[in-house]
């Protein structure tokens, strides 16, 4: 009982961190100007909305561009970060401790940092101001993430599953598709919606090696958010969070539907 109380007063507090800013958010999106000490705003506008709605058509493609450059950095991170977390759980090789170091270095350099080293090399390789360049130093700094996420993931279940799923008559590609992806299809979700986060949400990156060229939603929503008007930059965070709980929910759905569609196969062919 008393475990049970004490769960609840702490979703209660965790529902209100959350809901709190979000309330906060929808008021100022109202609002024009709120002034301490009063409790409520002194004036009310439609400014903001009315800016996002007259320029719908604009917003639509900057929406459009962002989700899909976030998708594809997202679904690489992915599948590089599935072979590699395979490699380093399954595999013994020469300078595996080396490597593995190197895979978490975006964590341990400053963004700062490691933008400036960067850039001057994607200078020399052509690759400044492109959205393959993005995409790349998008890739680098959230495949950690996804790697680490799916190294945890595969050290869980290991690969005694597939050997035995392979016993039965199951070839690699079976045994992978049909015993392992259904069961990290959890920690795959985890891995594609923290890969996509980061890049959707990456500014001085996206500013520095895009070059203002390739815009994406945060280099537009940003001068909003650091130059104090706060009615646009709240309509813009709630566009935001609109926005990623749609693409999550879709993530939700597109892992729901593989894996029902795995069931039915594997039951198909008896594995």
């Amino acid at each position: 009982m008393k475990k049970n109380k004490i769960n609840k007063i702490i979703l209660i507090i965790v529902g209100i961190c959350i809901l709190l800013p979000l309330l906060n958010l929808i008021i100022w999106s109202f609002t024009e100007r709120w002034a301490w000490p009063d409790l409520l705003p002194q004036t009310y506008s439609l400014r903001a909305l009315n800016e996002i709605f007259s320029r719908k058509e604009e917003m639509t493609k900057l929406f459009v561009s962002s989700i899909v450059l976030s998708m594809i950095v997202a679904m690489l991170s992915v599948i590089i970060g599935m072979m590699t977390a395979r490699a380093f759980v399954f595999y013994d090789f020469k300078g595996k401790r080396q490597l593995y170091f190197v895979t978490i270095l975006p964590f341990l350099i400053p963004a700062t940092v490691f933008a400036m080293g960067i850039h001057v090399l994607f200078i020399k390789w052509g690759l400044s101001n492109s959205i393959l360049g993005v995409i790349i130093v998008h890739l680098i700094y959230s495949l950690p993430y996804a790697t680490r996420l799916l190294m945890d993931g595969t050290m869980a279940i290991g690969n005694k599953l597939e050997e035995q799923a392979k016993v039965l008559g199951a070839n690699t590609y079976q045994a992978f598709t049909k015993v392992t992806l259904p069961i990290l299809s959890p920690v795959i979700l985890s891995s594609l919606s923290m890969s996509y986060i980061v890049s959707f949400s990456q500014y001085f990156l996206t500013l520095l090696i895009g070059g203002g060229k390739v815009k994406t939603f945060a280099i537009v929503m940003f001068p909003y958010l650091s130059g104090g008007n706060r009615n646009m930059a709240s309509v813009y965070s709630l566009v935001f969070l609109g926005i990623t709980l749609i693409i999550f929910s879709i993530f939700k759905i597109i892992v729901w539907k593989i894996n029902k569609n795995i069931n039915v196969n594997t039951d198909f062919y008896g594995i």
